[in-house]
């Protein structure tokens, strides 16, 4: 039987848009070339830096069935980490999952948290450097602050346990306003992962910090304390959503919000940070958090390779006591915005920088790009610095000559465990293309 014209027009129609729909539904479901694949059970790869020292790093890989876990929301988030469990799991995070949240999702700020009658006007009232001088805030208000943090904690705080793989599922997997504390755990990967505006309602003063009293803020996007063997591969990790920037000034110092993106402290040791991207944020990663932590010797032994630091101001890393491998990054300064240094040379720290690529306005200069508090030792080489190669070492004591201690180039250690070495013009075009959650290739 033939169709009439006007049927068959119709039929063509409905084929197309079939046709279409199927297509479209292609590109969206299909995920991007970094997602190609299943990378839930990866595992480091042997030479992949500290953390494929002393046994290696796989995380989840060993989890059975039961303990694979795709969640969406916050609540299933942290029914998946278990309490920070040991037990081996993998845990795949779809879409947005906001850590500001009550148990059934409705979104919590600042003032759901607030309790025993704290406000930010009475704060300031009370603890105004003109009338309390400079004693540590106490009473009524400090109180109120402190109930009114742990409430926020106790929703943000997400304790990560050993034999742990947490990962991202496609190019939009973000993990919002939480901190991720690793604490005195073993064998974690995180990866492809956007970890953003990990942020403090309720920050204290400390009238006494750096001569002028600051503003002390208390999460990290990711924070390490005592963990050991950890891989973070293909994350962002930025204040996107609150930066610092916009925040006003109280008693003449920026009211922060944020601390780092990711610290590495308290003994914890063979880290691989690797493809990441850490952006628009003032102090990006410590290693090491105290001069007086001699416990930290032998330890914080981490490698930084093909990472992205783009508009950060600091800590990028600052390293005490650790042997951290700092190779193949890439390093922008965009025009106008805030800056101090990139490399901090601390106590006892051996930090070995190889093939490392800056890119800076003209106000920011060479020696610029490292700091020393009590350090000794910097090996540096392959440097460019705005496309020309550069001494940094050679120039960082030439700077410095007669208001500091020179550096040597002897850091006590040669890195031997790493993947191929880019040359600093190879790594600069690959990071900006690679680095970042959503990039895995």
């Amino acid at each position: 039987m033939r169709l009439g014209k006007s049927m068959a027009r119709g039929k063509g129609a409905r084929l197309r848009q079939v046709i279409i729909a199927a297509a479209l539904l292609g590109v969206l479901c299909v995920p991007a070339h970094a997602e190609a694949r299943d990378i839930s059970r990866d595992t480091l790869a042997p030479d992949d830096g500290w953390a494929a020292a002393e046994g290696g790093t796989t995380g989840g890989a060993a989890a059975d069935d039961a303990h694979v876990f795709t969640v969406t929301d916050r609540a299933g988030l942290v029914r998946a980490l278990g309490g920070g469990s040991d037990t081996p799991k993998i845990i795949k995070i779809a879409g947005t999952v906001d850590a500001n949240a009550d148990d059934d999702g409705h979104h919590l700020d600042c003032a759901d948290y607030a309790t025993d009658g704290y406000g930010l006007k009475k704060y300031l009232a009370a603890y105004d450097p003109r009338t309390w001088g400079s004693a540590k805030p106490s009473g009524e208000q400090e109180e109120a602050r402190q109930a009114s943090a742990a409430k926020q904690a106790e929703r943000i705080v997400l304790p990560v346990g050993s034999n742990t793989t947490i990962v991202g599922l496609g190019p939009g997997a973000v993990l919002k306003g939480a901190s991720l504390q690793i604490k005195n755990a073993d064998n974690v990967i995180v990866r492809n992962l956007d970890l953003r505006d990990a942020y403090d309602c309720f920050p204290v003063w400390q009238p006494n910090t750096g001569g002028l009293g600051d503003w002390k803020t208390a999460y990290d996007n990711i924070w390490l304390t005592g963990a050991t063997h950890v891989w973070i591969d293909h994350i962002t990790a930025s204040d996107k959503g609150h930066p610092d920037a916009d925040e006003p000034t109280y008693f003449a110092r920026n009211y922060l919000r944020h601390d780092g993106l990711l610290d590495i402290t308290n003994g914890s040791d063979l880290v691989t940070v690797s493809w990441s991207r850490f952006a628009d944020h003032d102090k990006a990663m410590l290693i090491g958090n105290s001069d007086s932590a001699t416990g930290d010797r032998g330890k914080l032994r981490v490698t930084l390779h093909h990472n992205e630091f783009e508009s950060v101001v600091q800590r990028a890393p600052r390293v005490r006591f650790g042997q951290v491998y700092v190779y193949d990054n890439r390093y922008e300064v965009p025009e106008g915005t805030e800056y101090r240094y990139s490399m901090g040379v601390s106590t006892e720290s051996g930090v070995y920088a190889e093939n490392n690529a800056f890119h800076t306005p003209g106000h920011v200069e060479a020696a610029d790009l490292v700091k020393s508090w009590n350090g000794t030792a910097l090996h540096q080489t392959g440097t460019l610095f705005n496309g020309y190669p550069v001494d940094l070492l050679a120039i960082y004591n030439a700077y410095n000559s007669g208001s500091e201690r020179d550096l040597t180039a002897d850091v006590g250690w040669t890195p031997t465990l790493h993947g191929k070495i880019d040359s600093a013009e190879a790594a600069d075009r690959e990071v900006a293309r690679g680095a970042g959650a959503g990039r895995i290739p």
